[in-house]
């Protein structure tokens, strides 16, 4: 960094490292600042059994392990992860802490007070959602007005919060995956619609099954193919298959869980649908693009698919909830070869924008921007 300052040991904070949206970008950032010769501290609440592979050097510490066996979670925890998170920031020393999502936004800064350690948190969803109380929005309003940064996906998200709190956020994107950034298919298409993500009532997977149940009778060779799983309790997988099968769509539909290589798997489908209710910028609605689908997507808040799809140009918007929009947009698809190919065409170029070089240079110029200023206002 110029001006005297520069990153040697950069700390991520997150819940865990499982293979979601947010935990994709700490470990894009992290390998990218490992490769620039920075340490990495990787804090997390607790370890997955399926998680992101780490190809580069990382301390990992756990919370869950050093919080003397309390589960996490409850209230009356509160102070015993703020004193864990504390202890573990003057023991390591991080340059900068980097903190993702909801409460542990507000656990960077509270443990991280008098610290000398400049704290950026990234809001990740909707911020009604990773705040939902009056308290916990009231407490973001004022401890983001002291961190050294805040990121957020889309600019609804960013408008969320007070003035003292925008003037030194950003708004992000998220990196591709490497595997997304190559020349879209070009080929005969499989007769599918595909869908990836998380299985959770949120992603509405329900209103894409009562959409394709009213298409199918017009167009019999015609699948819905779903990647994703769910996570325990939430799950909505066994009711999703028992709607198919009262729908009568059981035998064109198929889940398929959680798999790899997701773009060799939906690049020669004819269209990619979203149907959640809230998102943050959804990873796979990204890559759907940057595969050169045509996509179909709820104009959800924060804002992020709308700030991406420039609706009837490289993709549809359709109101959240609303089944007989997403219906017809289906049918106007597929109706359509030449709109078909148009949405995909002006989608795939998506995938030049968001190359993870490109969209981690632009944060590390954001942290590293932040840091600077941290250290010029402390001096």
């Amino acid at each position: 960094m110029d001006d005297g300052v520069r990153i040697k040991k950069i700390a991520f904070l997150i819940n865990s490292l499982g293979k979601g949206g947010a935990e994709h970008v700490v470990v894009n950032l992290a390998a990218h600042f490992s490769a620039l010769g920075c340490k990495i501290l990787l804090v997390t609440s607790r370890r997955l059994a399926e998680e992101y592979e780490l190809r580069f050097a990382a301390e990992r510490r756990l919370l869950e392990e050093e919080i003397a066996g309390a589960p996490l979670g409850r209230a009356g925890r509160i102070p015993a992860r703020a004193a864990v998170l504390r202890r573990i920031w003057k023991e390591e020393r991080p340059d900068v802490i980097l903190s993702f999502i909801g409460k542990l936004n507000l656990y960077a800064l509270i443990s991280a007070a008098g610290l000398r350690i400049p704290v950026i948190v990234s809001v990740r969803s909707d911020p009604a959602r990773e705040y939902p109380s009056r308290l916990q929005k009231r407490l973001a309003d004022r401890l983001f007005a002291g961190a050294a940064g805040v990121v957020f996906q889309t600019k609804d998200a960013m408008g969320a919060f007070p003035e003292n709190v925008r003037k030194h956020s950003a708004v992000l994107p998220n990196a591709l995956d490497k595997s997304f950034v190559r020349p879209r298919y070009e080929g005969r298409r499989r007769d599918e619609i595909v869908m990836v993500g998380r299985l959770d009532k949120n992603k509405n997977h329900e209103m894409a099954l009562r959409a394709f149940s009213q298409l199918a009778p017009s167009y019999p060779g015609l699948r819905l193919t779903i990647y994703g799983g769910g996570l325990p309790g939430s799950d909505t997988r066994p009711e999703l298959e028992r709607l198919a099968e009262e729908l009568g769509i059981s035998g064109r539909v198929r889940f398929m869980g959680r798999q790899t290589d997701i773009r060799g798997k939906i690049e020669d489908a004819r269209i990619f649908v979203l149907t959640s209710n809230y998102e943050g910028m959804p990873n796979a609605l990204l890559e759907a693009m940057a595969t050169g689908l045509a996509v179909v997507s709820t104009d959800c808040p924060c804002g992020g698919p709308a700030a991406v799809i420039r609706d009837g140009e490289n993709g549809l918007l359709i109101p959240v909830g609303d089944e007989r929009a997403l219906t017809d947009a289906l049918r106007r698809i597929l109706e359509n070869p030449a709109l078909e190919e148009r949405l995909g065409r002006e989608a795939a170029k998506l995938a030049q924008e968001l190359g993870p070089e490109a969209v981690c240079r632009r944060w590390q110029e954001e942290i590293e921007g932040r840091v600077r200023e941290y250290v010029d206002n402390k001096s």
